[in-house]
């Protein structure tokens, strides 16, 4: 098992890491809007919110040596159901030709009060 951590991502604001890489997998931890330069929330909208978590995402992968193409199966967390379709939109434009399993889900709260979570398990 491999800790996999970037400064091109947020730290983990507990006690996990950004990513773990075990056999051929890398397991990314949900990741909110927190900008990694700041380390700050960045708030704002739904889509500007999912813009920043993916490019977090993005960047855990590339520290692990991996890209979007490689991710098998996404878990996306709304605060609202209703974001859906925005959401979509913008997750769309990082998975054009190749589309991982998915599920998202309404939950009643995210930390730092994010409008989306978003986790994702890739295979090498």
């Amino acid at each position: 098992m491999q800790i996999i951590e970037t400064d091109k991502a947020p730290k983990a604001i507990g006690p996990y890491s950004q990513a773990i890489k075990y056999e051929s997998f890398v397991f990314v931890s949900g990741q909110i809007a927190i900008n990694p330069e700041t380390q700050e929330f960045i708030g704002g909208s739904v889509e500007k919110q999912t813009e920043r978590v993916m490019e977090n995402i993005k960047a855990i992968l590339e520290e692990a040596g991996l890209n979007m193409n490689h991710v098998v199966k996404t878990t996306i967390y709304l605060k609202d159901i209703n974001d859906f379709e925005k959401v979509n939109e913008v997750y769309g434009r990082y998975f054009t030709e190749h589309k991982p399993a998915r599920a998202t889900v309404e939950v009643s709260n995210l930390p730092k009060g994010a409008l989306v979570e978003i986790e994702v398990i890739a295979g090498i």
